[in-house]
């Protein structure tokens, strides 16, 4: 091989050298967090549960409604670890499969309200003191002044129980917080000298808001999805609870909850494990949300 060959070829593996030095230096950044890195093994494991849900539940025919009358109401046991129902059904197998709805509501809700919120808080605070910020922002400002549950509550109400309308609810309560995020960050650096400058040389504004203001709202914004992660879930189970959300037979983790409040404290373990998953899987999604705050926080990769 020739010296110029040679050349070519280690210039060629740089890029990756460096990217993969970069992936080692973010990892080493994010896991200076011990609680960030439970977070993320927190998270890692539900969705481990979320996949492999249909073999190792111990009772998979559990999950629609079925009834086994001779199984019912029994304690924590080898053959039922978290005890069955009173219609005889294994707790375990629906908490598992109740993560899945706690998980599809999140992702479904956080993919639809940033959109919403970063696209209209960005405009806004490119458009400062014109009508487009005052209407956009007085309207955010509506929604801001109710508290998000019983926003999203009133809302799921008006439209019906079941899983789709509740995520609708949801995503219509959480759109202004990341309007109001957003706007803050892009009210920031509208005046910046690299937005005039794209401004002097002919940029659009959705060129400018894409190209200058979004890669800047991006770090606060993805922090803050993380977080909302565990407040949607909240969110998801208190809809489930009142009979909003998750319809049965499907084991939402509220609705379980809500059944075994009625068979306290006789049977409590109706009500106690899919509440600790609740607990389990909010506290992940925080502790992952904090730990990506603070990597975001420090110093540029």
């Amino acid at each position: 091989m020739s010296e110029k060959d040679t050349i070519q070829e280690l210039s060629a593996s740089q890029p990756v050298h460096r990217e993969a030095k970069g992936i080692r230096y973010a990892w080493y950044k994010f896991s200076r967090n011990p609680l960030s890195v439970v977070g993320l093994m927190i998270i890692l494991s539900v969705l481990l549960i979320v996949v492999l849900a249909p073999v190792i539940s111990p009772h998979p025919e559990d999950v629609g409604f079925v009834v086994h009358f001779e199984s019912a109401n029994q304690s924590p046991s080898l053959a039922h670890p978290f005890g069955t129902d009173v219609y005889g059904r294994d707790i375990m197998t629906r908490v598992f499969y109740g993560f899945r709805f706690s998980l599809l509501m999140g992702v479904v809700v956080i993919s639809i309200a940033p959109v919403i919120g970063v696209v209209l808080g960005m405009l806004a605070g490119y458009k400062r003191g014109t009508w487009i910020d005052t209407v956009i922002m007085r309207i955010t400002d509506i929604f801001l002044a109710l508290p998000p549950l019983l926003l999203a509550l009133s809302v799921s109400a008006a439209l019906g129980p079941g899983l789709m309308k509740g995520m609708v609810a949801v995503s219509f309560s959480l759109w202004p917080w990341y309007a109001r995020l957003t706007y803050g960050v892009a009210t920031s650096l509208r005046n910046e000298g690299f937005v005039r400058a794209n401004e002097l040389a002919g940029g659009k504004t959705l060129f400018i808001l894409r190209t200058e203001l979004f890669p800047n709202c991006i770090r606060p914004v993805l922090t803050k999805m993380t977080l909302d992660l565990g407040f949607v879930v909240i969110v998801a189970a208190s809809l489930s609870f009142v009979g909003l959300g998750v319809q049965p037979p499907k084991p939402g983790l509220g609705t379980m909850v809500s059944e075994g409040a009625k068979v306290l404290p006789g049977q409590w373990w109706v009500a106690v494990f899919p509440a600790l998953a609740i607990v389990y899987l909010v506290l992940g999604f925080n502790l992952l949300g904090d730990g990506l705050q603070d990597f975001f926080s420090s110093e540029e990769l």
